[in-house]
């Protein structure tokens, strides 16, 4: 990995390699929450993430889901999926206060100052656009109260676009739109105007490239991996990979077993932190160390051996020492990424969308 700082020997004991994750400006950028149940975070829980579990891995900063499942595409199915996504992002603000170093954040800027102050950041994000129904006002509502990005869709198609794994209990053929809809496309323009960022997780490979082709900011994937590793309808092919290169985009590696590899003789699910730096090493020979970064899905299925919570996020760290990542990569890997899609957003929202 060519960059400035030599990196730490592949074996290298493990209080140096905790002493150099101290210093990373660590972020997990997909985090879901249990609802309506939804332990306060500010204590010890047995979520996959709170407050304590972060403090203990040297996990800085978190951005926790509004996520709607997706249901029927009804003006009632989408005002019960609008309320719900609304009241997450309020219950997930709520916990944000208290004792401790906590700041939530809602700006690039933000999120780096409150590294550089030792502070813990909450970030905020709205996964399925169903959510939003056809009242493109919702966009600037989940933007006013802090989300940094929108998942177009989850698991089966909604109004927006066509999903990576359609819902045949929800009447779901193989596509309903062909990709993006003509909604999805003003979706995403609203979205470019007012500097949420387009979440391409969970989308068809049709969509996909229509909302790169439609985004006038790099899009980026927060949860997913590599099909040519692993294939999966909800990973990234080479030619998508390539795509997010070309456009600046983004992919962030994440922690699903399921999405790293196939499944054992049992038909369980297996994968570990090893798994994880396989997909990271491909996606980074492949599109470039600046187009990766990592997340966990915890609480929404993420969890891999050496990191099966916030409180081991150490444990990434090393493997990817292990790899030969130096410090300034780690740092691009853990946020440095995240953050430059970030300003991108910002700055075309600055233009005029």
């Amino acid at each position: 990995m060519d960059t400035e700082s030599p990196p730490l020997p592949a074996e290298a004991p493990m209080a140096e390699v905790l002493a150099l994750h101290a210093r990373l400006p660590t972020l997990d950028t997909h985090v879901d929450i249990p609802w309506p149940a939804t332990p306060d975070p500010r204590g010890e829980t047995v979520r996959q993430v709170d407050f304590p579990k972060m403090a203990a891995g040297g996990l800085k900063a978190v951005v926790f889901i509004a996520y709607t499942p997706q249901g029927p595409r009804t003006p009632e199915g989408h005002a019960a999926a609008g309320q719900r996504a609304e009241a997450m992002l309020r219950t997930i603000r709520g916990t944000v206060p208290g004792s401790g170093n906590r700041r939530l954040v809602a700006t690039a800027e933000a999120l780096e100052r409150a590294h550089a102050e030792g502070a813990f950041a909450v970030l905020l994000g709205v996964e399925n656009g169903n959510a939003m129904g056809h009242d493109l006002s919702r966009l600037a509502l989940w933007k006013g109260l802090g989300a940094c990005y929108l998942t177009i869709t989850h698991d089966g198609h909604n109004d927006l676009a066509d999903a990576a794994r359609p819902k045949p209990e929800l009447g779901d053929g193989p596509a309903l739109h062909g990709g993006l809809s003509a909604l999805g496309r003003q979706a995403v323009g609203e979205m470019n105007r007012l500097g949420l960022m387009v979440d391409v997780s969970h989308i068809a490979r049709t969509s996909f490239f229509h909302a790169v082709e439609a985004s006038r900011a790099p899009v980026v994937a927060t949860h997913a991996c590599c099909a040519a590793l692993r294939p999966h309808p909800r990973n990234l092919d080479d030619e998508q990979l390539d795509a997010l290169r070309d456009t600046k985009g983004l992919i962030q590696v994440t922690a699903v077993p399921a999405f790293l590899r196939a499944p054992d003789a049992d038909g369980k699910y297996r994968a570990s932190v090893a798994d994880m730096a396989d997909h990271v090493e491909h996606a980074v020979k492949r599109i470039g160390l600046e187009h990766v970064g990592l997340s966990s899905d915890f609480d929404g299925g993420g969890g891999v051996e050496g990191w099966r919570h916030a409180g081991e996020t150490a444990g990434l760290t090393a493997e990817l020492v292990r790899r030969g990542f130096d410090e300034a990569a780690l740092e691009l890997l853990w946020s440095g990424n995240f953050r430059r899609v970030w300003r991108a957003a910002e700055a075309v929202a600055a233009e005029g969308g």
